[in-house]
């Protein structure tokens, strides 16, 4: 009698330690630690414009990796003050890159830190046939141009949660699109080099 408890006991406790374990696996799948990364300086050169047809390859960027890219593992992608996903179909313009992924883009009034959830699934979009998932112009998509100063200024309070290419989620804010991204910059300032704050979620549903 005293044996047939024994090995009870032993099953028990295996059992027990065999859910606590599978318990500790599933909160480290989704409780990762999540860092708020400055990427400075994305150079996003264009040709063209003032009038004349747009062109140039696309600069694309990977927030797992945090760096840019040049194989198909991008996320987003930016080019002048136009910025693709990693998802839907070709825009139709000059030189973008092909979309592998199925990436989409939400966009959310708040500043990065408030955003602490991934949004409802129907609010992302995805690029298409001559439509943004980030839309482009002034006071649409992610700045105002004021036509005084030729100067481009980040919306502030636009966060945009971007699915990734491999179904992964970030949120980015834009700080500038000017090198070094001086806080009142001016006509001297060097323009198409892009500073951005994120987080970057490989698991889960929060930010």
């Amino acid at each position: 009698m005293y044996k047939s408890f024994f090995l009870k006991s032993v099953l028990v406790l295996s059992v027990v330690s065999l859910l606590t374990s599978c318990s500790d696996d599933d909160n480290n799948a989704t409780n990762v630690s999540l860092e708020t990364k400055t990427f400075s300086n994305l150079y996003a050169p264009q040709t063209g414009g003032q009038g004349q047809p747009v062109g140039g390859a696309f600069t694309k960027f990977s927030f797992s990796q945090n760096t840019t890219v040049t194989d198909d593992s991008w996320d987003i992608a930016f080019r002048g003050t136009t910025i693709i996903v990693n998802g839907g179909s070709a825009i139709g313009i000059t030189d973008e890159p092909t979309r592998t992924g199925n990436g989409a883009v939400s966009i959310v009034t708040n500043t990065l830190d408030a955003v602490t959830t991934i949004p409802d699934v129907s609010s992302f979009v995805q690029d298409a046939t001559n439509a943004y998932a980030i839309p482009t112009g002034s006071g649409n998509g992610w700045y105002n141009y004021n036509s005084t100063t030729n100067l481009i200024t980040s919306i502030a309070g636009k966060v945009f949660v971007v699915k990734t290419h491999d179904g992964k989620y970030a949120k980015m804010e834009i700080i500038s699109y000017y090198k070094d991204a001086p806080a009142t910059p001016d006509a001297t300032a060097l323009s198409r080099y892009y500073t951005f704050r994120y987080v970057y979620q490989p698991n889960g549903t929060s930010f």
